[in-house]
C-alpha cells in the first residue's frame, strides 16, 4: 500500500507538471491576443478540460492498455516513467519550452517497460496509434490552420481591420473553449490511463477500469498546475512564436482543436503542444514564412525531438535502480 500511494502521488505530480507545461497551450493564444485575461482563461481552461475528460475514455484505454503489457511489468515501472516525465518537463519549463507530456509519458512507459521485460513488454498496437498521432499533430494541424486563415483573409478582405479584430475577439472565446475541451479529451485522459494502470498493478482493481473519481482528481490537479506555472509557456506559444491577433488565434485554435478531437474519438494519443504549435506555424506561413520566428520554432522542435530519447533513458535507468533496490 505505501508503494501504491507513492506511485499515485508521482502520477499526480506529473499531472501537475502537465498543467505547467502542456495545458497552457490550450489558452496561450487567447491570452496573448488579450481577448481574455490570464485568470479568466485559466478558469475557462480548467472547466473545459474537466468536461473534455468526461467525453470519452478511448485515449485513456490506449495509454493504460496499449503501450506496455500489464502482465509483464510492475507498479514501479509506472513510477519510473513518472520520474522521467517530471524531471524532463520541469527542466524544459524552466526555459519556457513547451514539451509534450504525451511523448514524455509514452516514452517513459516504454523505457521502463524495456528495462523490466525487454521488447516483449511493448504493445505495438498502441504504438501504431502513436505514429498516427504524430502525423495528425504535425501535418493536419498545420494544413487546417493554413487553410482556415486563408479563408478568413479572403472572406473578410474588404472589411475594416478594426471590425475583423472585434468580431474574432468574440469568436476566439469559442475557439479557446473548443481547444480546452479538446485538450481534456486527449491529454487529460493520458494520466488518467496511467492512474488506472497503477491501480491495476497495485491490486486495487482486478481489471483495467477508470473510476470516475480519478477523472476529477487528475483534471483538477492539472488545472492547479496551469494556474501556478503556465505563464512561461503561454508567453512562448502566444507571443514569441508568431505575432498573433484574434483572427490568427481563432484559426490556430480551431485547426488544432479539430485535429485533436478527431484523434481522441479514435483513441489516438497525440501531442496538443505539437498540434497547436504547428497550427500557429500554419497561420504564420499563410501570411509568408517570414512571419514565423524560426529560432523559437527551432527550440520548440528540438524539445520535441529530445523528449523521446531523454525520457526513455531516464525511465530505463530509474526502473533498473528500482529492480536493484527491491
Amino acid at each position: 500500500m505505501p508503494v501504491l500511494l507513492f506511485v499515485l502521488m508521482l502520477i499526480l505530480w506529473a499531472e501537475f507538471v502537465n498543467g505547467w507545461t502542456d495545458a497552457p497551450n490550450s489558452i496561450a493564444t487567447v491570452v496573448s491576443t488579450r481577448v481574455l485575461s490570464p485568470k479568466t482563461a485559466v478558469i475557462l481552461a480548467t472547466t473545459l478540460n474537466i468536461a473534455g475528460t468526461f467525453s470519452g475514455l478511448e485515449v485513456a484505454n490506449t495509454i493504460g492498455k496499449g503501450i506496455i503489457r500489464a502482465d509483464m511489468v510492475s507498479i514501479t515501472t509506472v513510477a519510473a516513467a513518472m520520474i522521467a516525465i517530471i524531471s524532463w518537463s520541469t527542466l524544459a519549463w524552466k526555459y519556457g519550452l513547451p514539451t509534450s507530456e504525451s511523448h514524455a509519458l509514452i516514452s517513459g512507459l516504454t523505457g521502463a517497460g524495456l528495462a523490466v521485460a525487454g521488447p516483449s513488454a511493448l504493445e505495438w498496437s498502441g504504438w501504431q496509434k502513436v505514429f498516427i498521432g504524430l502525423l495528425f499533430s504535425t501535418f493536419l494541424g498545420f494544413a487546417l490552420a493554413y487553410l482556415i486563415f486563408l479563408s478568413i483573409a479572403w472572406i473578410f478582405k474588404d472589411k475594416p481591420i478594426s471590425k475583423v479584430r472585434r468580431w474574432f475577439g468574440k469568436l476566439q472565446i469559442l475557439s479557446a473553449a473548443f481547444m480546452a475541451f479538446g485538450h481534456g479529451s486527449n491529454d487529460g485522459q493520458k494520466f488518467i490511463g496511467a492512474f488506472a494502470l497503477a491501480l491495476l498493478l497495485g491490486g486495487v482493481t482486478s481489471e483495467f477500469t477508470v473510476p470516475w473519481w480519478t477523472i476529477i482528481l487528475c483534471a483538477v490537479t492539472m488545472g492547479i498546475g496551469t494556474s501556478i506555472g503556465g505563464w512561461r509557456i503561454i508567453r512562448t506559444m502566444g507571443t514569441r512564436l508568431a505575432s498573433l491577433e484574434p483572427q490568427h488565434g481563432f484559426a490556430a485554435e480551431t485547426a488544432a482543436a479539430t485535429s485533436i478531437e478527431i484523434a481522441s474519438r479514435f483513441g489516438i494519443p497525440l501531442s496538443t503542444t505539437h498540434t497547436i504549435s504547428t497550427a500557429i506555424m500554419g497561420v504564420g506561413a499563410s501570411q509568408g514564412i517570414h512571419k514565423i520566428r524560426w529560432r523559437v520554432a527551432g527550440n520548440i522542435v528540438s524539445a520535441w525531438i529530445l523528449t523521446f530519447p531523454i525520457c526513455i533513458v531516464i525511465s530505463f535507468l530509474v526502473a533498473k535502480i528500482f529492480m536493484w533496490i527491491l
